[in-house]
């Protein structure tokens, strides 16, 4: 029986296990660049400004969301493309936001400003991995949108 009785081990879903864990990895990368800011401000007893606490709630759903997605299953609930729609909108936001912030900003020796610069990369490459899942998300669920049991073939999955 083992412990995922009846999830098949295919390439697939072992492309797609590898793709979350890189969504995984890149959302815990940002948490750490914009967390160091975070940290400061509450060290010196300062507010936290909130686009990077928008920039920590974003990256802290992809990865819950990623996780998620790596129980089997999970990802052929209906619609489960739109949460990833959403993290994306969220993810062009943030690059917009910090992006027109940093990008033309000169780093000149200041680790801060140049942490960001590369922060803001960070942002759009994680923007395009929830677009590049979206999308698959929604090829996945079109192609499957009818399937039929495995057993009687009568009850659509």
């Amino acid at each position: 029986m083992g412990l995922l009785h009846g999830a098949e081990m295919t390439a697939s879903y072992i492309l797609h296990s590898v793709f979350r864990l890189i969504q995984i990895i890149m959302a815990l990368a940002v948490c750490g660049l914009y967390g160091v800011d975070l940290n400061k401000a509450n060290r010196e007893h300062k507010y936290s400004d909130g686009k990077w606490v928008y920039a920590e709630v974003t990256a802290s759903l992809s990865a819950f969301f990623a996780l998620l997605y790596l129980i089997p299953f999970m990802s052929r609930v209906p619609f489960a493309w739109m949460v990833d729609t959403t993290l994306f909108i969220l993810w062009i936001a943030l690059f917009g936001l910090f992006g027109n912030m940093y990008i033309k900003e000169k780093a000149e020796g200041d680790n801060g400003v140049q942490r960001m610069k590369n922060a803001v990369w960070v942002d759009l490459v994680n923007a395009l991995l929830w677009l590049i899942s979206a999308i698959g998300m929604v090829v996945f669920w079109v192609k499957h949108k009818n399937n039929r049991s495995r057993w009687t073939g009568r009850a659509q999955v």
